[in-house]
Protein backbone atom coordinates (compact mmCIF):
# COMPACT_ATOMS: atom_id res chain seq x y z
CA UNK A 1 0.00 0.00 0.00
CA UNK A 2 1.19 3.54 -0.74
CA UNK A 3 2.12 5.59 2.31
CA UNK A 4 -0.33 8.24 3.46
CA UNK A 5 0.91 11.82 3.27
CA UNK A 6 2.21 13.19 6.54
CA UNK A 7 0.29 16.26 7.64
CA UNK A 8 3.57 17.97 8.51
CA UNK A 9 4.62 17.68 4.84
CA UNK A 10 1.59 19.66 3.64
CA UNK A 11 2.10 23.44 3.34
CA UNK A 12 0.06 25.44 5.85
CA UNK A 13 -1.51 27.39 2.97
CA UNK A 14 -3.32 24.12 2.20
CA UNK A 15 -3.47 22.59 5.67
CA UNK A 16 -4.90 25.83 7.11
CA UNK A 17 -3.85 24.94 10.62
CA UNK A 18 -5.75 21.64 10.68
CA UNK A 19 -5.00 19.04 13.29
CA UNK A 20 -4.67 15.41 12.19
CA UNK A 21 -8.20 14.76 13.45
CA UNK A 22 -9.59 17.70 11.49
CA UNK A 23 -7.71 16.76 8.31
CA UNK A 24 -9.22 13.27 8.42
CA UNK A 25 -12.75 14.67 8.90
CA UNK A 26 -14.49 14.93 5.55
CA UNK A 27 -16.76 17.72 6.78
CA UNK A 28 -13.66 19.78 7.63
CA UNK A 29 -12.32 19.11 4.13
CA UNK A 30 -15.54 20.33 2.53
CA UNK A 31 -15.77 23.44 4.72
CA UNK A 32 -12.19 24.41 3.86
CA UNK A 33 -12.35 23.75 0.12
CA UNK A 34 -10.47 26.06 -2.23
CA UNK A 35 -13.03 27.95 -4.30
CA UNK A 36 -11.69 31.47 -4.83
CA UNK A 37 -8.73 33.16 -6.52
CA UNK A 38 -7.22 34.48 -3.26
CA UNK A 39 -7.30 31.03 -1.62
CA UNK A 40 -5.87 29.32 -4.71
CA UNK A 41 -3.17 31.96 -5.14
CA UNK A 42 -2.04 31.32 -1.59
CA UNK A 43 -1.45 27.66 -2.46
CA UNK A 44 -0.50 27.66 -6.16
CA UNK A 45 1.51 29.81 -8.52
CA UNK A 46 -1.32 30.46 -10.97
CA UNK A 47 -0.49 31.02 -14.63
CA UNK A 48 -2.04 33.95 -16.48
CA UNK A 49 -4.25 31.50 -18.38
CA UNK A 50 -5.46 29.91 -15.15
CA UNK A 51 -6.11 33.21 -13.39
CA UNK A 52 -8.06 34.62 -16.33
CA UNK A 53 -10.05 31.40 -16.59
CA UNK A 54 -10.92 31.55 -12.89
CA UNK A 55 -12.56 34.93 -13.50
CA UNK A 56 -14.93 33.24 -15.98
CA UNK A 57 -15.32 29.85 -14.28
CA UNK A 58 -18.60 30.61 -12.52
CA UNK A 59 -20.31 31.13 -15.87
CA UNK A 60 -19.99 27.42 -16.67
CA UNK A 61 -18.84 25.30 -13.73
CA UNK A 62 -17.81 26.31 -10.24
CA UNK A 63 -14.30 25.73 -8.93
CA UNK A 64 -13.99 23.84 -5.66
CA UNK A 65 -11.08 21.63 -4.62
CA UNK A 66 -10.70 19.78 -1.35
CA UNK A 67 -7.53 20.58 0.62
CA UNK A 68 -6.62 16.89 0.41
CA UNK A 69 -6.72 16.80 -3.40
CA UNK A 70 -5.01 20.18 -3.69
CA UNK A 71 -2.15 18.80 -1.58
CA UNK A 72 -1.44 16.28 -4.38
CA UNK A 73 -1.00 19.00 -7.03
CA UNK A 74 2.35 20.47 -8.07
CA UNK A 75 2.00 24.15 -7.05
CA UNK A 76 4.48 25.36 -9.68
CA UNK A 77 3.53 23.30 -12.73
CA UNK A 78 0.42 24.31 -14.73
CA UNK A 79 0.84 21.07 -16.73
CA UNK A 80 0.51 18.85 -13.66
CA UNK A 81 -2.03 16.16 -14.69
CA UNK A 82 -4.13 16.50 -11.53
CA UNK A 83 -4.02 20.29 -11.65
CA UNK A 84 -5.30 20.40 -15.24
CA UNK A 85 -8.37 18.39 -14.23
CA UNK A 86 -9.58 20.82 -11.57
CA UNK A 87 -8.06 24.25 -12.30
CA UNK A 88 -9.78 26.03 -15.22
CA UNK A 89 -7.90 27.14 -18.31
CA UNK A 90 -8.92 29.72 -20.90
CA UNK A 91 -9.19 26.90 -23.47
CA UNK A 92 -12.49 25.88 -21.85
CA UNK A 93 -14.02 29.21 -22.94
CA UNK A 94 -13.59 28.13 -26.57
CA UNK A 95 -16.66 26.22 -27.74
CA UNK A 96 -16.27 24.11 -30.87
CA UNK A 97 -19.13 23.81 -33.35
CA UNK A 98 -19.31 20.07 -32.62
CA UNK A 99 -19.73 20.59 -28.87
CA UNK A 100 -22.99 20.49 -26.91
CA UNK A 101 -24.32 21.48 -23.51
CA UNK A 102 -25.86 18.00 -23.16
CA UNK A 103 -23.69 15.65 -25.27
CA UNK A 104 -25.26 12.46 -23.94
CA UNK A 105 -28.82 13.62 -24.64
CA UNK A 106 -29.95 13.15 -21.06
CA UNK A 107 -32.36 16.07 -20.92
CA UNK A 108 -34.39 14.72 -23.85
CA UNK A 109 -34.76 11.36 -22.11
CA UNK A 110 -35.58 12.73 -18.67
CA UNK A 111 -38.92 11.07 -17.99
CA UNK A 112 -39.44 12.94 -14.72
CA UNK A 113 -37.16 15.62 -13.24
CA UNK A 114 -33.90 13.92 -12.28
CA UNK A 115 -34.64 10.50 -13.82
CA UNK A 116 -33.21 9.55 -17.23
CA UNK A 117 -34.48 6.44 -19.05
CA UNK A 118 -32.16 5.88 -22.01
CA UNK A 119 -31.53 2.12 -22.09
CA UNK A 120 -34.38 -0.45 -22.06
CA UNK A 121 -33.69 -1.98 -18.63
CA UNK A 122 -31.72 0.77 -16.87
CA UNK A 123 -32.31 4.25 -15.52
CA UNK A 124 -30.07 7.04 -14.31
CA UNK A 125 -31.19 8.78 -11.12
CA UNK A 126 -29.51 12.13 -10.44
CA UNK A 127 -29.19 12.42 -6.68
CA UNK A 128 -27.42 15.76 -6.31
CA UNK A 129 -25.76 18.50 -8.33
CA UNK A 130 -22.77 18.82 -5.98
CA UNK A 131 -19.35 17.15 -5.99
CA UNK A 132 -16.42 17.25 -3.58
CA UNK A 133 -14.37 18.84 -6.38
CA UNK A 134 -15.31 19.69 -9.96
CA UNK A 135 -13.65 18.15 -13.03
CA UNK A 136 -13.19 20.64 -15.86
CA UNK A 137 -14.19 17.93 -18.37
CA UNK A 138 -17.50 17.23 -16.59
CA UNK A 139 -20.19 15.84 -18.90
CA UNK A 140 -22.90 17.43 -16.74
CA UNK A 141 -21.30 20.84 -16.32
CA UNK A 142 -24.63 22.36 -17.44
CA UNK A 143 -26.16 21.30 -14.12
CA UNK A 144 -23.36 20.26 -11.72
CA UNK A 145 -22.20 22.85 -9.13
CA UNK A 146 -25.38 24.93 -9.35
CA UNK A 147 -23.90 28.03 -11.04
CA UNK A 148 -25.82 27.91 -14.32
CA UNK A 149 -29.51 28.56 -14.98
CA UNK A 150 -30.00 24.82 -15.59
CA UNK A 151 -30.90 23.62 -12.10
CA UNK A 152 -31.30 20.03 -10.95
CA UNK A 153 -34.54 19.53 -9.06
CA UNK A 154 -35.06 15.79 -8.80
CA UNK A 155 -38.68 14.83 -8.14
CA UNK A 156 -38.09 11.84 -5.89
CA UNK A 157 -41.70 10.74 -5.51
CA UNK A 158 -42.28 10.87 -9.26
CA UNK A 159 -38.99 9.06 -9.92
CA UNK A 160 -39.78 6.20 -7.54
CA UNK A 161 -43.30 5.96 -8.95
CA UNK A 162 -41.99 5.77 -12.53
CA UNK A 163 -39.54 3.00 -11.61
CA UNK A 164 -42.30 1.03 -9.83
CA UNK A 165 -44.60 1.27 -12.86
CA UNK A 166 -41.92 0.26 -15.37
CA UNK A 167 -41.22 -3.36 -14.55
CA UNK A 168 -38.68 -3.68 -17.36
CA UNK A 169 -36.26 -1.62 -15.24
CA UNK A 170 -33.89 -3.91 -13.35
CA UNK A 171 -30.87 -1.65 -12.79
CA UNK A 172 -30.67 1.85 -11.26
CA UNK A 173 -27.54 4.00 -11.49
CA UNK A 174 -27.35 6.71 -8.84
CA UNK A 175 -25.21 9.60 -10.02
CA UNK A 176 -25.17 13.37 -10.08
CA UNK A 177 -23.07 15.24 -8.89
CA UNK A 178 -21.73 12.76 -6.41
CA UNK A 179 -24.26 10.70 -4.41
CA UNK A 180 -21.69 9.85 -1.73
CA UNK A 181 -21.81 13.48 -0.61
CA UNK A 182 -25.28 12.80 0.76
CA UNK A 183 -25.55 11.98 4.48
CA UNK A 184 -25.60 8.28 5.33
CA UNK A 185 -29.23 8.54 6.45
CA UNK A 186 -30.33 10.13 3.16
CA UNK A 187 -28.45 7.55 1.09
CA UNK A 188 -29.99 4.78 3.18
CA UNK A 189 -33.46 6.21 2.59
CA UNK A 190 -32.99 6.43 -1.19
CA UNK A 191 -31.47 2.96 -1.49
CA UNK A 192 -34.14 1.45 0.77
CA UNK A 193 -36.88 2.92 -1.42
CA UNK A 194 -35.27 1.46 -4.52
CA UNK A 195 -34.70 -1.90 -2.83
CA UNK A 196 -38.41 -2.07 -1.95
CA UNK A 197 -39.25 -2.26 -5.68
CA UNK A 198 -39.45 -5.99 -6.53
CA UNK A 199 -38.10 -5.86 -10.07
CA UNK A 200 -34.94 -3.90 -9.20
CA UNK A 201 -32.16 -6.49 -9.27
CA UNK A 202 -29.15 -4.37 -8.43
CA UNK A 203 -28.02 -0.82 -7.80
CA UNK A 204 -25.02 1.17 -8.92
CA UNK A 205 -23.42 4.39 -7.70
CA UNK A 206 -21.02 6.52 -9.74
CA UNK A 207 -18.57 8.45 -7.57
CA UNK A 208 -15.26 10.29 -7.47
CA UNK A 209 -15.38 10.64 -3.67
CA UNK A 210 -12.71 7.96 -3.00
CA UNK A 211 -10.35 10.10 -5.11
CA UNK A 212 -11.34 13.66 -4.17
CA UNK A 213 -12.41 13.02 -0.58
CA UNK A 214 -11.32 9.58 0.69
CA UNK A 215 -12.03 10.73 4.25
CA UNK A 216 -15.74 10.33 3.42
CA UNK A 217 -15.37 6.55 3.05
CA UNK A 218 -16.11 5.72 6.68
CA UNK A 219 -17.09 2.39 8.16
CA UNK A 220 -20.56 3.84 8.70
CA UNK A 221 -20.94 4.73 5.01
CA UNK A 222 -19.63 1.31 3.94
CA UNK A 223 -22.08 -0.45 6.27
CA UNK A 224 -24.93 1.62 4.81
CA UNK A 225 -23.98 0.59 1.27
CA UNK A 226 -23.51 -3.04 2.22
CA UNK A 227 -27.12 -3.21 3.48
CA UNK A 228 -28.37 -2.76 -0.07
CA UNK A 229 -26.34 -5.42 -1.89
CA UNK A 230 -26.01 -6.22 -4.67
CA UNK A 231 -24.70 -2.67 -5.05
CA UNK A 232 -21.78 -1.78 -7.31
CA UNK A 233 -19.61 1.32 -7.08
CA UNK A 234 -18.06 2.84 -10.21
CA UNK A 235 -15.09 4.98 -9.21
CA UNK A 236 -13.90 7.74 -11.54
CA UNK A 237 -10.07 7.59 -11.65
CA UNK A 238 -7.97 9.25 -14.37
CA UNK A 239 -4.33 9.08 -13.30
CA UNK A 240 -2.10 6.83 -11.16
CA UNK A 241 -1.15 9.82 -8.98
CA UNK A 242 -4.73 9.89 -7.74
CA UNK A 243 -4.28 6.47 -6.12
CA UNK A 244 -2.58 7.66 -2.95
CA UNK A 245 -2.33 5.79 0.33
CA UNK A 246 -5.54 7.54 1.45
CA UNK A 247 -7.43 6.61 -1.72
CA UNK A 248 -6.20 3.02 -1.55
CA UNK A 249 -7.28 2.74 2.07
CA UNK A 250 -10.75 4.04 1.16
CA UNK A 251 -11.13 1.63 -1.76
CA UNK A 252 -9.96 -1.37 0.24
CA UNK A 253 -12.38 -0.44 3.04
CA UNK A 254 -15.23 -0.49 0.51
CA UNK A 255 -14.05 -3.84 -0.89
CA UNK A 256 -13.71 -5.29 2.60
CA UNK A 257 -17.37 -4.40 3.16
CA UNK A 258 -18.33 -6.45 0.12
CA UNK A 259 -18.87 -3.58 -2.34
CA UNK A 260 -17.80 -4.64 -5.87
CA UNK A 261 -15.68 -1.86 -7.39
CA UNK A 262 -15.16 -0.91 -11.02
CA UNK A 263 -13.42 2.09 -12.50
CA UNK A 264 -14.25 4.56 -15.20
CA UNK A 265 -11.51 6.66 -16.75
CA UNK A 266 -11.85 9.55 -19.20
CA UNK A 267 -9.18 9.68 -21.89
CA UNK A 268 -7.71 13.19 -21.62
CA UNK A 269 -5.17 14.76 -23.94
CA UNK A 270 -1.87 15.52 -22.23
CA UNK A 271 -3.06 13.96 -18.98
CA UNK A 272 -3.40 10.21 -19.50
CA UNK A 273 -3.29 9.63 -23.28
CA UNK A 274 -0.18 7.48 -23.10
CA UNK A 275 0.28 3.79 -22.45
CA UNK A 276 3.02 4.71 -19.95
CA UNK A 277 0.27 6.32 -17.84
CA UNK A 278 -2.61 3.98 -18.66
CA UNK A 279 -0.94 0.65 -17.89
CA UNK A 280 0.27 1.57 -14.38
CA UNK A 281 -3.12 3.17 -13.70
CA UNK A 282 -4.93 -0.11 -14.30
CA UNK A 283 -2.32 -2.14 -12.44
CA UNK A 284 -2.67 0.16 -9.42
CA UNK A 285 -6.45 -0.08 -9.60
CA UNK A 286 -6.28 -3.87 -9.43
CA UNK A 287 -4.00 -3.59 -6.41
CA UNK A 288 -6.71 -1.43 -4.83
CA UNK A 289 -9.24 -4.19 -5.70
CA UNK A 290 -10.90 -2.12 -8.41
CA UNK A 291 -11.64 -3.76 -11.76
CA UNK A 292 -10.96 -1.40 -14.71
CA UNK A 293 -14.33 -1.11 -16.44
CA UNK A 294 -14.65 1.78 -18.90
CA UNK A 295 -12.17 3.99 -20.73
CA UNK A 296 -14.31 6.84 -22.06
CA UNK A 297 -13.59 8.98 -25.05
CA UNK A 298 -14.01 12.51 -23.69
CA UNK A 299 -17.59 13.63 -24.41
CA UNK A 300 -18.39 16.56 -26.69
CA UNK A 301 -19.13 18.85 -23.76
CA UNK A 302 -18.79 22.57 -24.45
CA UNK A 303 -15.26 23.84 -23.93
CA UNK A 304 -13.60 20.42 -23.90
CA UNK A 305 -11.82 20.31 -27.26
CA UNK A 306 -8.41 20.80 -25.60
CA UNK A 307 -9.03 17.60 -23.59
CA UNK A 308 -10.10 15.34 -26.46
CA UNK A 309 -7.82 12.91 -28.24
CA UNK A 310 -8.37 11.11 -31.52
CA UNK A 311 -10.19 7.78 -31.43
CA UNK A 312 -7.03 6.16 -32.75
CA UNK A 313 -5.23 7.20 -29.56
CA UNK A 314 -7.68 5.18 -27.47
CA UNK A 315 -7.56 2.23 -29.87
CA UNK A 316 -3.76 2.23 -29.72
CA UNK A 317 -3.84 2.20 -25.92
CA UNK A 318 -6.13 -0.83 -25.87
CA UNK A 319 -3.87 -2.55 -28.44
CA UNK A 320 -0.85 -1.87 -26.25
CA UNK A 321 -2.63 -3.40 -23.25
CA UNK A 322 -4.06 -6.48 -24.96
CA UNK A 323 -1.67 -9.40 -24.58
CA UNK A 324 0.80 -7.33 -22.55
CA UNK A 325 -1.11 -7.42 -19.28
CA UNK A 326 -3.84 -9.50 -17.66
CA UNK A 327 -7.35 -9.26 -19.07
CA UNK A 328 -8.59 -7.93 -15.74
CA UNK A 329 -6.45 -4.82 -16.33
CA UNK A 330 -8.05 -3.94 -19.67
CA UNK A 331 -11.13 -1.68 -19.67
CA UNK A 332 -13.66 -1.39 -22.47
CA UNK A 333 -12.99 1.69 -24.60
CA UNK A 334 -16.29 3.40 -25.42
CA UNK A 335 -17.71 6.46 -27.10
CA UNK A 336 -20.93 7.85 -25.70
CA UNK A 337 -22.71 8.52 -28.98
CA UNK A 338 -23.41 12.26 -29.37
CA UNK A 339 -27.01 13.20 -28.69
CA UNK A 340 -27.90 10.17 -26.61
CA UNK A 341 -27.10 7.08 -28.69
CA UNK A 342 -25.55 5.30 -25.73
CA UNK A 343 -22.13 3.74 -25.20
CA UNK A 344 -20.54 2.26 -28.31
CA UNK A 345 -17.49 -0.03 -27.86
CA UNK A 346 -14.45 0.88 -29.95
CA UNK A 347 -11.91 -1.91 -30.34
CA UNK A 348 -8.76 -2.65 -32.35
CA UNK A 349 -9.56 -4.67 -35.46
CA UNK A 350 -8.41 -8.23 -34.89
CA UNK A 351 -10.32 -9.73 -37.85
CA UNK A 352 -8.13 -9.51 -40.95
CA UNK A 353 -10.30 -11.52 -43.35
CA UNK A 354 -13.53 -13.50 -43.24
CA UNK A 355 -14.86 -15.98 -45.83
CA UNK A 356 -17.65 -18.54 -45.79
CA UNK A 357 -15.42 -21.21 -44.28
CA UNK A 358 -12.77 -19.40 -42.22
CA UNK A 359 -11.73 -16.21 -40.51
CA UNK A 360 -8.18 -14.87 -40.34
CA UNK A 361 -7.36 -13.31 -36.99
CA UNK A 362 -4.49 -11.13 -35.81
CA UNK A 363 -3.19 -11.67 -32.29
CA UNK A 364 -1.65 -9.05 -29.98
CA UNK A 365 1.83 -9.65 -31.49
CA UNK A 366 0.63 -9.13 -35.06
CA UNK A 367 0.76 -12.84 -35.94
CA UNK A 368 -2.02 -14.26 -38.15
CA UNK A 369 -4.13 -17.33 -37.36
CA UNK A 370 -6.87 -19.06 -39.30
CA UNK A 371 -9.97 -20.22 -37.48
CA UNK A 372 -12.33 -22.55 -39.39
CA UNK A 373 -16.04 -21.78 -39.58
CA UNK A 374 -18.74 -24.44 -39.71
CA UNK A 375 -22.34 -23.96 -40.74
Amino acid sequence: MNQKTLLTDIPDSIRQGATQEEWEDYTWQLRHSFNSIPKLEAALRLSTEERNALLHAAERLAVSITPYFLSLIDPDNPCDPLRRQVIPHMDETIVGEEEMADPCGEDGRMVVPGLVHRYPDRVLLLATDRCASYCRHCTRSRVVSGVTDHKLRTNWDAAFDYIRRHTEIRDVLLSGGDPLLLPDSRLDSILSELRSIPHIEFLRIGSRIPIFLPQRITDSLCATLRKHAPLFLSVHVNHPSELTGEAEEALIRLADHGIPLGSQTVLLKGINDDIAIQRPLYHRLLQCRVRPYYLYQCDLIEGSRHFRTTLQTGIDIISALRGHTSGYAIPQYVVDAPGGGGKIPVNPDYIVEQTDDHVTLRNYAGQLYTYPLFS
